[in-house]
Formats: C-alpha cells, structure tokens, sequence
C-alpha cells in the first residue's frame, strides 16, 4: 500500500509542479507587462518586478494547478482501468485519494501564507520599485506623451532632448494652506536622490505665476523644486488598507478600529445632547455634523472590511482542498484519458457557482449585511457536492 501512495503522490507532485511553473510564469509575465505599461517602467525596473509579483501569483494559480493534477493523474489512472484494479484487489477508492488530500490541505495552508508574504513583502517592495523610478518613468512618459502628472504637481514641455525638459509648464496646486502656482521655464531638469527620498526639479530663466495672478520673473537664474518620491509617484497606495495588513496585524486594528468607533459614537452622542439641550437644533445639520457623522460611518465601513478580511483569505486558501476534493472523485468517475477534458468539466462547474458565491458573499460581508463567515458558505458547498462524488466512487 505504501508502494501505491508514493507511486500516487510523486504523479501528483510532478503534475502539480509541471503546472504550477507554466501558469505562474504566465501569471507574472501578464502581471509585471501590465504595470510595466500602465507606469511606463523601464526593463531594468521590469525585471526587478519580477519577485515581488511571485508571492501574488503563487496564490493564483494553486488552487487551478492543484485542480489539474488531480484531474490528470486520477483520471488517467480510472481511464485505463487501474482504480477498478485496485478496488478489485478489495482495496478502498478513500485510499488513492489520501495523497491528494494531504497535498491539497500543506497547498492550501502555504497560499494563505503566501498572501500574507505578498501583502506585507511584494506589494510594499513593488510599490518601492515603482517609487524609486520615478525619474525614469517621469522622463519616459514626458518623451512619448509629452505629459506627466501625480499627486502633487504635472508637468508639460514641448519636447525632451537628452535629460534636459524643454519649454516646461509646471503646475503645483494648492496643498492644505501652501497656495498652488505655475511654473513656465525655457528649460528643466529632473533628477531622483533616493537616499533623500525626494525628486528635485531645476527649472532655468521663467516665471512663477501665483494662485493670486502675481508674476515673479527669474530671468537668468534658476529654481529647485523638490517633492517627495512617494508624493511624486503615480502609485500610491494606502498601506493601512485591510487588503495590504498581514494577518497578524488584524486583530489588533479590529480593536483599535472598534475604540475609535465608540469615541467617535460618545462625542457625537454629547454633542447632539448640548445642542438640543441649548436649542440649537440647526447645528446637527451643519458641515461639522455631516463631517463627523461620516467619518463615523468610514470608520464602521473599515471595521466591516477587516472582519471581512480574515475569513476571505482563509476561505480563499482553502479553495485548494475544496478544489481537490471535487476534481479527484470527479476525474475517476469520468473514466477520461484526456486530463484537458476532465480539468475542463471539473472547473466549468466552479468557475459558474464557487467564483460568482464567493465574490458577492465577500462585497455583501464587507458592506455589513452579512456575517463574514458567509463568505465560508462557497467551500462548504464545494465540500457536499465533493462528499457526494465521493460516496459515489467509493459504492460503485
């Protein structure tokens, strides 16, 4: 029997990483070519994408990959008759499937994983990546598009010879209570000092036109401009965002978000309570109101997402047992050589119910409505309808 489980698993392995390889390599090549368009990277930059995007495609393609194998390798086997072989030597169908079972349940524990290595790891050193080619990008997309805009300012110029921005227009708007203005110049340069983290531009004999229409000429002479390299970066993300925290670190925001909910409840509860105390009921409708009420409302939004988050991951991990579970059986009572066509039939039935259950159970638990357990609801069907197909082999 030992002899049959290693004959099993190492099929299993062979096909599981075969597949995992091909799909991953196509996942990050799609992956690092759309953000090498949408921000104009250079190759160099492109090419040291390329780990930071791994983790991320790991968890993509196991659970599809681990479907393939076990599609490939069981429904070989039923095809040429070797389960029906097995079971004639009184030997239970449950036993050629424990290899699956165990490989699917260390897949599924390393996809959580790796989603947590992604989050914390590749998604903040790819966004470095982009941040620290600022000036590449920038000088990149000013040569083909003339144009180049971020957060905190954007830039024009008639064309670019060399490093040198010729008849630039630079606008910065206003930020807090800094004034905005525009800058016109015969020439710039832009340059990136990554240890100071910040872009500097020099723009050479132009103006400076102020939000209150005041010119100021610098005729002859030059102006340093600088701006901070995440401010000047196209790609900025919000690192607090329940997507991109590690899991370990969402207990302790659960809390933290849930005191600032009743701290922000108790003050309005007070003030609604001194206003109609004083008679002042039109102040529960002004802009201060309105403002604190729906800060409120964005600090209960970002619990729902947090509560969500856990639970999502979980379930999105473990879609890799769930997926093994309905692939195995499905592929031995299909009894087809063709694994295309057993990873096909299995998949269709998934790709219909399981995606579109767990997507709209994860927007509905994010939005409050429903308890972020729900969302487990995908898996839980997978596993009946796996249990069912199951029972099947192992009667008939």
């Amino acid at each position: 029997m030992k002899i049959l489980t290693r004959y099993i698993l190492i099929e299993l392995v062979k096909w599981f990483l075969l597949s995992l390889t091909v799909l991953t390599m196509i996942f990050v090549v799609f992956v690092v070519a759309q953000k090498a368009i949408a921000k104009g990277l250079p190759p160099a930059q492109v090419i040291e994408l390329i780990p930071y995007v791994l983790p991320q495609a790991v968890t993509y393609t196991l659970p599809g990959t681990l479907l393939l194998a076990a599609t490939s390798v069981y429904g070989r086997m039923s095809g040429f008759n070797e389960v029906v072989a097995i079971k004639a030597q009184g030997i239970s169908p449950r036993k050629l499937l424990e290899p699956i079972w165990a490989l699917a349940f260390v897949a599924s524990l390393l996809t959580v994983y790796l989603y947590d290595v992604s989050v914390s790891w590749g998604r903040q050193n790819a966004q470095r990546v982009v941040v620290e080619s600022v000036e590449e990008i920038a000088y990149g997309m000013l040569r083909t598009q003339r144009r180049y805009s971020s957060g905190s300012f954007s830039i024009t110029v008639k064309r670019v010879d060399d490093h040198k921005l010729i008849r630039p227009h630079l606008i910065i708007p206003p930020r807090g209570d800094k004034p905005g203005y525009l800058v016109v110049a015969e020439e710039a340069e832009m340059w990136s000092d990554k240890e100071q983290g910040i872009l500097k531009i020099v723009a050479r004999n132009g103006s400076v036109t102020g939000d209150d229409g005041v010119t100021v000429l610098f005729l002859d002479g030059e102006i340093p401009i600088e701006f901070p390299l995440r401010d000047a970066s196209q790609s900025v993300e919000h690192t607090d965002a329940p997507s991109r925290l590690p899991l370990r670190m969402i207990p302790d925001e659960i809390v933290q978000e849930e005191e600032t909910i009743r701290r922000r409840e108790k003050n309005l509860a007070v003030r609604a309570a001194c206003q109609m105390i004083c008679g002042d009921i039109g102040a529960l409708t002004d802009d201060q109101w309105e403002s604190d009420a729906r800060a409120l409302e964005l600090s209960r939004e970002r619990l729902y997402r947090l509560e969500t988050e856990p639970p999502r991951r979980w379930s999105t991990g473990f879609s890799c047992l769930c997926f093994a579970w309905i692939g195995a059986p499905m592929a031995i009572r299909l009894r087809n050589r063709e694994f295309l066509t057993s990873f096909f039939l299995c998949f269709l039935p998934i790709l219909v119910v399981f995606y579109p259950l767990h997507i709209v159970a994860v927007n509905v638990a994010k939005d409050g409505r429903l308890t972020p357990w729900a969302i487990w609801g995908g898996n839980i069907l997978l596993l009946i309808w796996g249990t069912y197909l199951l029972r099947k082999v192992i009667r008939y």
